[in-house]
């Protein structure tokens, strides 16, 4: 910005990054009826709120990129899908994407998926209590990916060390501070397990299959190995992080919600519905950056070049001009799959039937297994975080 907007937008000026880490949704709420695009000085950059100007920015690269310097994730791990745009972008993101279609999702890690979410939930069952977070939903999500990159005979705890350094660079500096130090070893470390992968080719692994992609002779070239390193990081962000957040978010919106919890138990055809509802209501990726690359207008707004554009999902999410009493739980509700969990353009979350399978067999395991399965009122839970929104904590319990 070349002025200061304050005056412009007194509503973006009186939100703070500690409004959105903690409950960001009655300001959310408040910036979409005012100032659907407003300026933050919070977040020093614009905020989407509406769901057809989030729509236009994540569709529009041309215009909006994610390719710039500033790019949170690109800092933390270089050049990957997440954080390229046009030609480079498909040659980073297909590789990848490919094994992720929905048949060969099913057919690759259904069998796994219902496996360990089963001997999971079994392990918890005769304790009557459990933090589902840490002991189901991060566990399950840190084995698929683990399964998925072909990461033979790294211990899941190590995985999730990697991961937990990454969210934490990349969320520190989103909120403008810098990455700490620790993110620099795990991913050298992560370096040398996904050499290690392409050089076993271990059959079904990501990696390997990425490194070893042919191209024809006019196509892209293959994959460098220092670029299937970055884009492992990023799958552990897409594969993980958010995965945990869904599972956890979605039995905190049940089991908060005894009466949609019911029509569920009663009728687990909405199951997948619940879920749907769970991502609109409570996405765990809440933001994503973009840049503009020119002068533009944005919803009446001037828009500069340079300037960052961070769409609020969960803004998105809850424009009443799409969804009805958007800030209610109901599992019933008809267009809850119009939500932009999973965001939407070039950069759409191609994990998405992964991270749907594993919340759908992880709910089921934990319905049919924990008989009274509730939350425990000693211990209440409810999301937090600025980028990645998820309970610290979501202990349960159970009759035994």
């Amino acid at each position: 910005m070349t002025t200061d907007p304050t005056a412009r937008f007194p509503a973006g000026a009186a939100v703070t990054a500690a409004d959105l880490e903690d409950d960001p949704h009655p300001h959310l709420a408040r910036l979409r009826a005012h100032e659907p695009v407003s300026w933050l000085p919070a977040l020093d950059g614009w905020l989407v709120t509406s769901r057809d100007l989030a729509l236009r920015v994540m569709r529009d690269a041309a215009a909006f990129t994610v390719d710039d310097p500033r790019f949170s994730t690109a800092q933390v791990v270089g050049p990957s899908m997440l954080s390229l745009d046009g030609p480079t972008h498909t040659r980073h993101r297909d590789p990848f994407a490919r094994p992720f279609r929905p048949a060969r999702t099913r057919e690759r890690f259904t069998a796994f998926v219902e496996a360990e979410a089963g001997r999971l939930v079994a392990g918890l069952a005769p304790a009557g209590r459990a933090e589902l977070r840490g002991e189901l939903a991060g566990p399950l999500a840190v084995a698929v990916v683990t399964e998925a990159l072909g990461l033979d005979g790294v211990d899941p705890a190590t995985v999730r060390s990697w991961y937990g350094a990454f969210v934490e660079a990349v969320s520190a500096i989103t909120a403008g501070g810098t990455a700490p130090a620790r993110a620099d070893e795990a991913y050298r470390l992560l370096s040398a397990a996904v050499e290690q992968a392409i050089t076993a080719s271990r059959p079904g692994s990501l990696l390997a299959e990425a490194a070893q992609n042919e191209t024809p002779p006019a196509g892209p070239r293959p994959l460098a190995t220092a670029e299937v390193v970055a884009n492992a990081a990023i799958l552990m962000f897409g594969g993980i992080d958010t995965t945990e957040g869904m599972i956890a978010n979605t039995v905190l919106h049940l089991l908060g919600h005894p009466d949609q919890l019911r029509l569920v138990l009663d009728d687990r055809d909405l199951l997948p519905a619940a879920i749907e509802e769970s991502l609109r209501l409570e996405p765990s990726a809440s933001v994503v950056d973009r840049y503009a690359t020119r002068d533009a207008e944005l919803g009446g707004t001037p828009v500069r070049e340079g300037d960052l554009v961070r769409v609020s999902i969960a803004g998105a999410n809850r424009d009443p001009a799409m969804f009805d009493d958007p800030d209610r739980f109901d599992v019933r509700r008809h267009n809850a799959a119009e939500h932009l969990a999973f965001a939407h353009g070039p950069h759409f979350c191609f994990g998405a039937h992964l991270a749907r399978l594993e919340a759908r067999t992880a709910l089921t395991e934990l319905l049919d297994r924990l008989p009274g399965l509730r939350l425990d009122p000693a211990r209440p839970a409810r999301p937090r975080g600025l980028v990645f929104r998820k309970p610290p904590r979501l202990d349960v319990r159970w009759d035994t």
